[in-house]
Formats: structure tokens, C-alpha cells, sequence
């Protein structure tokens, strides 16, 4: 089994609430088990022209499922939960997104799914989450430390345990 760290957001709607059907669905998935959530966090749109903040946080799941298959069951997972497939590479308001960020220390790259996320270690709305489950963990591509990566943030945006800002 792999131990497996998704990033779940969402920006329309009942934000909380997609999170929470998000993370149900996952853990009714015969071969998923939820082991723990990180605490949901607001934040700011991140590269998108948008109005509406985020509500993030990151599920820390145990699967025998292959990365492309989770993919899969993330995607079914999107579409049951109301997102529509993107026009061109433009980032849209969602209902819900499920990244997979890490899958144990696997390096994926090919035309359908990246692992570790190539975005992951810019994000403010993914390392916090991630401090908050495993700080010490490392990167397999960058070998630096969650804690070391989010240290590295040459422009945090502002994240908001839900309700609070967040001081790290």
C-alpha cells in the first residue's frame, strides 16, 4: 500500500462543503483509506483571475491503487462533484480539485500526470497543510524538506486557518 498526499480546493459554492463530500468519497473508495485531513485553510487564487478565495486542505490517504488509476478516481470524483473539463490551459472557479501531490517517493512524469505536483513547492495553499501532516517529509525531486520548501517562498500569499490567519 502507498501512502499517498492529495491536495483538495475548492472555489464556488458551498466551498467546505465540496472538500468534505471530496474527502467522504475518497474514503468510500474500496481502495482508499483515509488515514488523516489537515486542517482546512483560505487562501487566495493562486495564478487565476478570480474573486472568490479558496478553501484547501491536504488528505493524507493509504491506496494499492496506481497513480494513474487514483487519477482516475479523482477525476470521477471531480465530475461527480459538479467540475467541468477546462477550456485551453486557463485556470476556472471550481467546485473542487484533487491533486495528488506525492505518492510515497515515486517520480512520475508523463503526458497525464506529474508526481511529485510541479507546482507543489510554490505554493503557499499546499506546503501549509503540509507542515501541519509532515514537515520533516522530503521531496524525491527537490531533496529539501516540507519545512525547508516552505521556508523558500519568495512570495507567500495569505493563508487563513479557516477563519484565522495562519502565522508560520
Amino acid at each position: 500500500m502507498a501512502i499517498v498526499y492529495l491536495s483538495l480546493g475548492s472555489n464556488k459554492g458551498d466551498r467546505i462543503g465540496y472538500v468534505q463530500q471530496a474527502t467522504s468519497l475518497l474514503g468510500a473508495c474500496e481502495n482508499i483509506s483515509i488515514i488523516r485531513t489537515s486542517a482546512f485553510y483560505e487562501t487566495e487564487p493562486w495564478n487565476m483571475a478570480s474573486e472568490t478565495w479558496f478553501v484547501n486542505a491536504v488528505v493524507e490517504i493509504k491506496t494499492t491503487l496506481s497513480p494513474h488509476e487514483l487519477l482516475n478516481e479523482c477525476r470521477r470524483i471531480e465530475t461527480q462533484l459538479g467540475r467541468k473539463p477546462v477550456s485551453g490551459s486557463n485556470y476556472e472557479d471550481r467546485t473542487i480539485d484533487i491533486d495528488i501531490l506525492f505518492y510515497g517517493n515515486e517520480i512520475i512524469q508523463d503526458a497525464d500526470l506529474t508526481i511529485p505536483h510541479k507546482y507543489l513547492h510554490l505554493r503557499a495553499f499546499t506546503l501549509v497543510p503540509l507542515l501541519e501532516l509532515i514537515p520533516d517529509f522530503i521531496h524525491p525531486v527537490l531533496h529539501k524538506s516540507i519545512i525547508d520548501l516552505h521556508s523558500d517562498l519568495e512570495n507567500p500569499e495569505m493563508v487563513f486557518l479557516y477563519g484565522t490567519r495562519v502565522e508560520i
